[in-house]
């Protein structure tokens, strides 16, 4: 039976130091693999321990890294393991093959954004507008495709998120609030379309999901078995 294995990467599968969470004591620590280097510093990790059993499921099964990641963030990351065919990145948006943007897929998507969605500028501009410098740490735009902001949580003000939620609503996106972001993604922009296209392309006959949040909701329901790891 042909299984393909579609895993989110942060929080699922690598982590950074903050996300490691290492509460044990020092000398039980686990052995740990840099698995991502940023402007030259070490940034994700895996323990061994995962790293190996990454490398026995590439052997075994159709690894695909599925990640809202950008592809230039997506391709820093050097996992353990055979090289996988397919990667999915920036929630959906594009599909890498050996590496390579698939870019028929990509003009599928934008077509159907265009479609069905208010327009990026717009979501972008709304944001920017009714946020504030003060608790806003960072504006991003990833890949032409959706918008997040870097805040300080804390500050944001009440019920911001939920009154951003409502409006966008309206205009064909989501937000959600995860950590210290707060994604405005496109409705149709979804790891679980991604997936079924490439479940379609390798004839998989079981699908196996892991993901850690809202973003990757869809992803662990399109699946055949879905699992999303506790973080304490």
């Amino acid at each position: 039976m042909a299984v393909l294995v579609a895993s989110d990467l942060d929080r699922t599968l690598i982590y950074s130091s903050a996300a490691l969470a290492l509460t044990m004591p020092d000398a039980r620590a686990p052995r740990l693999l840099c698995v991502e280097v940023h402007e030259s510093r070490p940034l994700s990790y895996m323990t061994e321990t995962a790293a190996g059993l990454l490398t026995e499921l590439g052997d075994a099964a159709v690894f695909v890294p599925t990640t809202t990641r950008t592809r230039k963030q997506y391709q820093r990351i050097n996992l353990p393991g055979p090289a996988p065919e397919y990667a999915i990145c920036a929630n959906g948006g594009h599909i890498l093959v050996d590496g390579v943007t698939d870019h028929a897929w990509h003009a599928r998507v934008t077509a159907r954004l265009a479609d069905e969605c208010a327009s990026l500028d717009e979501v972008r501009g709304y944001m920017e507008a009714t946020s504030d410098p003060s608790w806003v740490r960072k504006y991003r735009v990833a890949e032409d495709l959706f918008v997040y902001l870097v805040v300080e949580r804390e500050l944001v003000p009440e019920g911001w998120v939920k009154e951003l939620a409502v409006w966008a609503e309206n205009r064909g996106w989501t937000v959600s609030l995860q950590g210290r972001k707060i994604y405005a993604v496109p409705k149709p922009l979804t790891k679980s379309a991604a997936l079924r296209e490439v479940v379609r392309r390798t004839g998989a006959e079981l699908t196996l999901a892991a993901g850690d949040s809202l973003l990757d909701a869809d992803l662990l329901l399109a699946a055949d078995r879905g699992w999303r790891p506790g973080h304490g």
